[in-house]
């Protein structure tokens, strides 16, 4: 009874954090989507704390502390690489949100991870894009 309100109010968050981490928002996208993983658990804490991970990395980017992005990056891979849906369905208990292509978005955040490791990466280094696909 009571978890279709507290279902559509993890989706929102959820979808809210992404769109705030796709506008650059890192900051913000962490406060959200923490929010949403105070709430998890198993898997799904997992992959929220790999997406946060991720988040905060780029904000230490942005402020160019690259050994912080570094660490933080490296977390957060290894997070997202855990789970074991790819895509991986964002469905949090019963959130339908779609799912993330969780191959796709690894394979570019190693590649700036390599960029941060050889010392290549700058402040306004872009982060990619998480799209939230359809799941049928």
């Amino acid at each position: 009874m009571t978890s279709e309100p507290v279902a559509s109010s993890q989706s929102e968050r959820v979808r809210e954090g992404i769109a705030l981490f796709n506008r650059g928002e890192f900051f913000e996208c962490h406060e959200v989507l923490e929010s949403v993983w105070l709430e998890a658990s198993g898997e799904d804490k997992t992959f929220l704390q790999g997406l946060i991970q991720v988040a905060v990395s780029f904000y230490h980017l942005r402020r160019s502390n690259y050994t912080g992005a570094g660490r933080l990056l490296r977390a957060g891979i290894d997070k997202l690489s855990g789970c074991t849906a790819s895509p991986h369905p964002v469905d949090l208990r019963a959130v339908d949100i779609g799912a993330i292509d969780i191959g796709d978005l690894l394979g570019r955040l190693h590649s700036l991870l390599e960029q941060i490791e050889a010392g290549r990466a700058q402040p306004e280094t872009s982060a990619p894009e998480i799209r939230l696909l359809s799941v049928s």
